[in-house]
């Protein structure tokens, strides 16, 4: 880095499991921006990136001109594995950085908790010129579904399976919205096996293997709860979509946790994590027709089952919704040699 100069770093937990901390020996990181929003430009010591999630990050070289280290730990694993890079300043003698690797968080996730009610969404950027992004007031758009998602594990004659709301999700030979838009939806699939509020009978003991899609009404505003009764870390993933991570807390989620909901600057994104035996709400329109990937971010997870579909039709068949298939597109299962539907139309 050049002596006086200030850099952008993006920082991204690629991983499978485990989240990651983050800090620059001597150096504090301005955050500017996190999975596609620009956020309120607080400054931080360290990050806890959970899987799946990135961070921009402004640093300005502004110390004792020599090399310092990087270096990004273990967070909530019995044993701490760190790895670590070296930046270095234009001007500095050669020789080693200090080895005083700068201290990670201690404790439970309470501090990463706290840190994440300090992320806020930045309301004077962004967003198409000249409107800010606090010109849209989503915490004034009436709630019409609520749907909360519980996520367990068990095992299935002898293997580990994890569920949610008691559907541990297998895929088909017929890709499912390949069935839906050819209008074979029934032959491949059910919607909406799962209920919005899981009740007793979903337990981990009577778990489901099957395709897990839930049917969602275009444009409706969502709220969606993720509690996890598990002893570890979740991170939960939802394609197509940004939303307003509106709250984290400790315990289950009931009604009355919305008075500690953020409903003026809770920052858009798409990826949110859930701590052990709490709760994650988040909050958005329906508004992008399709069908639609919610799953978890740790990889064994999601390839055990942890994931679901979110069918989002227009019923208008409208190209300002949805663009028709290619003409060229593979088809396979049992619409390979099915004629093509009425085209979608303006």
């Amino acid at each position: 880095m050049k002596p006086g100069k200030t850099y952008k770093y993006r920082i991204c937990n690629v991983g499978l499991k485990t989240s990651l901390n983050f800090r620059i020996q001597n150096h504090l990181m301005k955050l500017v921006e996190m999975e596609g929003s620009h956020t309120v430009q607080n400054i931080y010591e360290s990050l806890d990136v959970h899987v799946g999630q990135c961070f921009s990050v402004l640093v300005t070289a502004d110390k004792e001109p020599k090399a310092y280290y990087m270096v990004a730990s273990t967070r909530f694993t019995k044993k701490v594995l760190t790895g670590k890079a070296i930046i270095t300043y234009t001007n500095a003698k050669r020789g080693p950085p200090s080895p005083q690797l700068p201290a990670a968080p201690v404790g439970n996730w309470a501090w990463s908790l706290n840190q994440f009610r300090s992320f806020r969404w930045n309301l004077t950027a962004s967003a198409a010129r000249p409107n800010p992004q606090g010109s849209y007031h989503y915490g004034k758009i009436n709630i019409t579904r609520t749907i909360k998602l519980v996520n367990s594990a068990s095992r299935v004659n002898g293997k580990l399976r994890y569920s949610i709301n008691g559907v541990s999700h297998v895929d088909t030979s017929t890709p499912l919205k390949l069935a839906e838009y050819f209008r074979v939806a029934n032959k491949v699939f059910k919607y909406d096996i799962i209920k919005d509020e899981p009740t007793a009978e979903d337990t981990p003991q009577k778990l489901i293997m099957a395709p897990n899609v839930i049917n969602q009404t275009f444009r409706n505003f969502v709220e969606i709860i993720f509690e996890n009764h598990e002893k570890s870390l979740q991170s939960w993933h939802l394609a197509g979509y940004s939303f307003f991570a509106a709250a984290i807390g400790p315990g289950k989620w009931s009604p009355e946790q919305r008075r500690n909901y953020n409903l003026l600057d809770a920052v858009s994104r798409h990826t949110i994590q859930v701590f052990p035996k709490s709760y994650a709400a988040i909050l958005l329109t329906f508004d992008n027709a399709g069908m639609w990937n919610l799953r978890s971010e740790l990889t064994e997870n999601r390839y055990l089952g942890q994931q679901l579909y979110i069918s989002v039709l227009s019923p208008a068949r409208s190209l300002r919704d949805e663009y028709n298939i290619p003409d060229n597109a593979l088809r396979c299962g049992i619409v390979k040699k099915l004629p093509f539907p009425p085209p979608y139309t303006i």
